[in-house]
């Protein structure tokens, strides 16, 4: 077939919270091999576990829950798109009218729970089609940001939770996370962080994002456009003052004193 899916099993991961579901999705694929070969290469209970398991399986394709503990399946799929081979995804979801609207509008594929064999045969053919989605598209499907953000080091997805970051600098085409332990290079635009994360950060020059809880005063330094004295800001965890740019200054000052 065009598809090429029928030349070897078709690898399959599996991350749903609920164990009945996970055995329930194995059956339907059993009940499909004749027509659609499959392998469930593993399963997870949780996003954070599904991190951890999901690379070394190297799966085709990742059937997804979207409602679960610890981490969406949304936010989950944003991370395993940075993956070098990063599996294509279909979700998983009770009806929930905002899920399917955002599936839908976005053009990613879903499946309503009680799934169905018929239903899910389509749904595994599109998703080899297509391949994995857009993390673009994965961020206008999602409701809410992110708790962590996830860095590839040696191979490995890391995630660092969101609540651990100190600020966020962009240096050429990566942006630093610093954390109170050491720094991460993410691959993302300050500019959608921003967008994303603007309610636990604020900017204090065009190149730099810091972590509102972590602001814990200021101290007279360098103007960060290099353009005489100015002031800087002092994060909890963090010695290194952060120059404040004068059109800046008047937002993070109004800030630490509310």
């Amino acid at each position: 077939m065009s598809d090429g899916i029928e030349d070897a099993p078709l690898r399959i991961f599996l991350v749903d919270d609920e164990t009945p579901a996970r055995t329930r999705m194995r059956e339907l694929l059993g009940d499909l091999a004749p027509r659609l070969p499959n392998l469930v290469v593993g399963e997870a209970a949780n996003g954070r576990e599904g991190i951890a398991r999901l690379p070394e399986t190297r799966p085709d394709v990742a059937l997804v829950d979207v409602q679960m503990p610890q981490m969406s399946g949304m936010e989950l799929a944003r991370h395993l798109a940075q993956m070098e081979r990063a599996p294509a995804i279909v979700f998983v979801t009770a009806h929930n009218e905002y899920a399917v609207e955002a599936f839908e509008v976005n053009a990613i594929d879903y499946l309503l729970k009680p799934v169905r064999a018929q239903r899910l045969e389509a749904a595994l053919r599109r998703a080899v089609a297509n391949g994995p989605p857009d993390t673009t598209v994965l961020g206008r499907a999602t409701h809410g940001p992110r708790r962590f953000l996830s860095v590839t080091e040696r191979g490995r997805i890391l995630l660092v939770p969101v609540t651990d970051v100190l600020y966020m600098k962009a240096e050429l085409k990566y942006v630093t996370l610093r954390t109170p332990e050491r720094e991460f290079l993410l691959e993302e635009s300050l500019t959608s962080l921003e967008q994303e994360l603007g309610a636990l950060f604020v900017r204090v020059h065009r190149n730099c994002l810091v972590a509102r809880r972590a602001i814990k005063g200021f101290a007279r330094g360098q103007d960060a456009e290099g353009d005489g004295p100015g002031w800087a800001v002092l994060l909890e965890g963090c010695d290194e003052p952060l120059p404040i740019s004068r059109r800046q200054w008047p937002v993070v000052k109004q800030l630490a004193a509310a």
